[in-house]
Formats: structure tokens, C-alpha cells, sequence
């Protein structure tokens, strides 16, 4: 009788999630095949954002800031609501300028496409080098509009960042044709020059964001970022490793993501104890759904069967159970895993209280965190989204 009553109150709680489904889809990857789902919890706006960094041999600063603020920006965004939802989060990564790509390709790479992966962002910033430099600002800005999977929808915020430090005009293809281009189909165009703002503003910068009705910003890329270690950054590092232990890694994209998950725990204890709180609160929040891989968040989608995978795709301690165990299994880790990030995102607000008064005390500082963030809650708030 106890097994009955615990089964039907973890189907309750799964039958709760999915009526908060939304319409857009992710394919999941199980061995040979794979099969489409209704994703939860997102509306169906999007928020697009493509990172086009200038990886020549002078960014060293500019590739340091990203790796160290990226979990900041991206608890930004997942502040973000439209008409009271949640938009789905998506992140594209390319670099520019690096002698080690092809010349044939105008020395550019798109590393990522559009994905709401973010342990797989982070393991690309951490991954990238600077190497000479031969800038092309308008074919990289041309490649991403031309061959990334922008939406069609006109209520979508689809953002450009390209950062870089060289005139805006090098290379072969027309940066002011690229950028009417960009905003044609919608895409706004933002430029961070790394520097003093008079020199963006001489070498194109600030006109190829007028040409794009996007934001020129101006950082300085040496500042040293500003890391305020709090007194609750013990306890959301211990919660970050009770959350881990609610994941329930899945079929061919499981494996991976495992050992990527630890990796990017341990890239963000790399930089300081105050970044791996500041990821800890990343998980808790909308922005890390990762259906792809992990049972838990699959089994929010209304058309998901844990009963559809195969035994050999299933993690190794539910290899054995029956249809009704397995169920009971995700539905337990679920609700562990709801509790969990109640806790860190209630003590979050008392370690952003604290950062905000430490930052009243240091000053204005002019790195890329900010600049990123404000801009995008400026090109937010034009399309009537919100924030929290």
C-alpha cells in the first residue's frame, strides 16, 4: 500500500510537469535512433544570442573575461520573461581572426550552433586560444547570419555580439552589406570594441552597430574581473554537489555529459570560489534544462516513456527495475532536485544583496559582463520582455 500511494504521488508530480509543457522540440539520441519531444518549461519565444570573438593574438584578456563571466551573463538571461513565460535560452559560439583557422574561410570558425547546452558552451570558452590575427568583421557577421538556425518569429530577441579590437572594415566582404543583412532577417547586431571608445568609434565599430540597430559598447578587456566571495559561497557549493547527484545520465549523450558536467564544475572552481557559486545558481534556474541527456528534465516532456529506452540506455542502477520503479526512480529525483534549487536560489538572494553593496563600495567597472547585460535588457525591454 505504501509503494501505491508513494508511485501515484510521483506520477502527480510528473503529470504536473508536463501540462507546464511547451511547444518546442528536442530530439533525443538513443544509439540508432532518435525520436522528438515536446520541451518543457519554456514558452515559445527564444533568445538568441551569437558570440563572435576576435581570437588573434592580442585578445588573451577578452577570452579570459568570457570564460570567467559566462554563468553571470547567463543568470541574466534566465531572468528574462515574455507575456509571463519563460523564453528557451540559446547560445552560438564562433571565433575570428586566428591564424590557425583557413585562410579560404576568412580565418573564422563557427565552434557551436545554436544550443541551450551551457556545460558545452562553457567547454568551448575553455578551450580557446589566441594565435596572430587577421580580423574580418564582416565575414564573420555574414557566416553567422547566413548559417546559424535563426527563428522566424518576430517576437524572438536574435542578438549578435561580436567583440574585437582591430578597424571594423578589414577583409574581403562588406561589413555595412553584412550588417543591413543581419537586421533584414531580424538580427540585431551589437559591437564590443576592446579599447578606448574614440578609436571603436574612428575604425567602423560604433557604425556597424547603427547599421544593424544594435548597441556599440567600448570595454576595457585587460580590467581584471572583480570576484566578492560571500559567506554563502560554502553552502551553495556544497548544494551544487547534491545537485549533481539528482542527474540520471541517459542513453549515447549521457556519457559525455557526465564527465563534461564535473568539467565545467571544476572550470568555474578554476577562477574562484565566487564563479562556482555564481554556476551553481545557473543550474538551479530555467536556462540549465538539459532533455538531451539527463532523465530527470526529459521526463518533464509531455510525450516522454522512460518505458521508450532501451535497457542498455538507461543509467546503471535502473537497468533492473520495472516500468512503475522507474517511473517512482525520476519522479524521487525530481522532486530532491525541485527542493535543492529552492534552497540555492533563496540563499542566492542574500549573496546578490551582499555583491551589490560590495559593488556600491568598488565603482563602475567596464568589462564585458556588463556590457553584454545591459544591452541585452535594453533590446529586451523594445520587444516588451521582462525581467525578474
Amino acid at each position: 500500500m505504501k509503494r501505491s500511494i508513494l508511485l501515484t504521488t510521483a506520477l502527480s508530480v510528473l503529470m504536473m510537469s508536463t501540462l507546464l509543457a511547451g511547444p518546442n522540440k528536442v530530439t533525443v539520441n538513443m544509439g540508432k535512433t532518435t525520436k522528438s519531444y515536446a520541451r518543457h518549461p519554456f514558452g515559445k519565444q527564444k533568445i538568441q544570442v551569437a558570440l563572435l570573438m576576435d581570437t588573434s593574438s592580442s585578445m588573451d584578456g577578452l577570452i579570459e573575461q568570457a570564460k570567467s563571466q559566462l554563468w553571470k551573463i547567463v543568470n541574466e538571461l534566465a531572468t528574462a520573461q515574455y507575456n509571463g513565460e519563460k523564453p528557451q535560452i540559446e547560445i552560438a559560439l564562433y571565433h575570428y581572426g586566428n591564424d590557425g583557422l583557413n585562410a579560404s574561410s576568412n580565418y573564422i570558425q563557427q565552434i557551436l550552433p545554436f544550443t541551450n547546452d551551457l556545460d558545452k558552451v562553457s567547454e568551448e570558452l575553455f578551450k580557446l586560444t589566441t594565435n596572430g590575427g587577421n580580423e574580418y568583421c564582416g565575414a564573420v557577421i555574414e557566416d553567422a547570419t547566413l548559417n546559424l538556425k535563426w527563428t522566424d518569429s518576430n517576437d524572438d530577441l536574435k542578438l549578435v555580439y561580436i567583440a574585437g579590437n582591430e578597424p571594423f572594415d578589414q577583409g574581403g566582404v562588406d561589413y555595412q552589406k553584412a550588417c543591413r543583412a543581419a537586421i533584414k532577417k531580424g538580427i540585431i547586431v551589437n559591437t564590443i570594441y576592446c579599447g578606448q571608445e574614440s578609436d571603436g568609434v574612428n575604425s567602423h565599430w560604433k557604425e556597424g552597430a547603427q547599421l544593424a540597430d544594435g548597441e556599440f559598447l567600448s570595454i576595457n578587456m585587460n580590467e581584471q574581473t572583480v570576484y566578492i566571495e560571500t559567506p554563502f559561497d560554502t553552502t551553495l557549493i556544497r548544494l551544487n554537489n547534491e545537485l549533481n547527484s539528482t542527474y540520471l545520465f541517459y542513453g549515447v549523450n549521457g556519457t559525455f555529459a557526465s564527465t563534461n558536467q564535473a568539467a565545467q564544475d571544476g572550470n568555474a572552481n578554476t577562477i574562484s570560489m565566487s564563479n562556482a557559486a555564481e554556476r551553481t545558481v545557473s543550474k538551479a534556474n530555467t536556462g540549465y534544462y538539459n532533455a538531451t541527456w539527463d532523465l530527470v528534465d526529459a521526463a518533464k516532456d509531455e510525450n516522454f516513456e522512460v518505458d521508450d529506452l532501451k535497457k542498455e540506455d538507461l543509467p546503471e542502477e535502473m537497468k533492473n527495475m520495472d516500468d512503475d520503479e522507474k517511473k517512482l526512480y525520476v519522479a524521487e529525483k525530481s522532486a530532491k532536485r525541485d527542493a535543492i534549487k529552492n534552497e540555492i536560489n533563496s540563499i542566492n538572494v542574500q549573496r546578490q544583496a551582499f555583491i551589490d553593496e560590495k559593488m556600491k563600495e568598488l565603482g563602475e567597472t567596464n568589462s564585458l559582463d556588463k556590457a553584454v547585460i545591459s544591452s541585452v535588457r535594453n533590446m529586451a525591454l523594445k520587444k516588451n520582455y521582462t525581467f525578474e
